[in-house]
């Protein structure tokens, strides 16, 4: 009779357990919306960017708990500057995106914020928000590309998107400036039969990349570089083509990743 009590009383214990565990789960699963885009503060225009971890980072912390709170997963913008999360919890978020533009979250080597651009929002529903930034370059097209013997031929422009001068005022204080933060290092061509074609959706055999040393491009910003695919593209096909240039600064700082500023892609045909 005893050995009944026990086993019924641990069939209950179980029971229990089990009608929380299904309580638990019954919670309502993320479901808001939070859409947004990045744009240069100077000409309202979006600021393109790669699909992937080389693009534009988003990064939402909910603070409805408290201050003490990790991040919740990171998400990228689309190439066009956009992005778009649907499903998130309600409730109060602080949003920060990085990418190839002044940092809108500056802390010196103490971890003492110098200013903070970032959005504190209430996500309810379909939220939108729209950080106006400074991006490092501008990138734009010269022209249309040319098509010779299977090689595309691109011409482009590179212009400071913020000036020296202010690139300094606002990266110096957070420690460990170095004048190199603003060389231009590469120039690419990004070419794919892809049309998210960038650094993650490339393919390598027709892919360029010009590089330059030191500040070896400052003589060349605002002029026109011809920039030429590699290899031989099969003729009859259609590709398409970004170009792209980036600085020797990584955002976030210290993170190892320096992001490019892109054109808009265009569609080639390959006769």
């Amino acid at each position: 009779m005893k050995k009944t009590s026990i086993f019924i009383s641990l069939t209950s214990v179980f029971f229990l357990a089990s009608c929380s565990l299904v309580e638990l789960d019954n919670y309502p699963a993320p479901a808001e919306t939070l859409q947004g885009e990045v744009v240069d503060v100077a000409t309202g225009k979006r600021v393109l960017t790669d699909q992937g971890s080389e693009g534009i980072r988003v990064r939402l912390i909910e603070t409805s708990w408290g201050d003490n709170v990790t991040p919740n997963p990171d998400f990228f913008c689309m190439p066009d500057g956009s992005f778009q999360n649907t499903k998130i919890f309600k409730g109060t978020y602080n949003v920060q995106v990085d990418g190839p533009f002044i940092p809108l979250l500056r802390e010196d080597e103490r971890g003492v914020p110098i200013a903070d651009e970032t959005k504190d929002i209430e996500i309810e529903g379909v939220t939108n928000v729209k950080f106006e930034v400074q991006p490092f370059l501008n990138v734009e097209w010269v022209g249309e590309p040319q098509v010779v013997n299977g090689k595309i031929q691109a011409k482009v422009r590179v212009n400071r998107g913020v000036t020296e001068d202010e690139f300094r005022q606002k990266i110096e204080p957070m420690g460990g400036y170095s004048s190199s933060f603003q060389n231009v290092t590469d120039i690419q061509l990004f070419v794919s039969y892809s049309s998210s074609v960038g650094y993650r959706a490339r393919d390598e055999r027709w892919t360029n990349v010009i590089n330059y040393t030191g500040s070896a491009f400052n003589s060349l910003l605002g002029q026109t570089v011809t920039i030429e695919s590699q290899g031989t593209i099969p003729a009859g096909r259609i590709v398409f083509i970004r170009a792209a240039a980036r600085i020797n600064y990584d955002t976030p700082a210290g993170s190892g990743t320096r992001r490019y500023n892109y054109t808009d892609a265009k569609e080639v045909f390959v006769n």
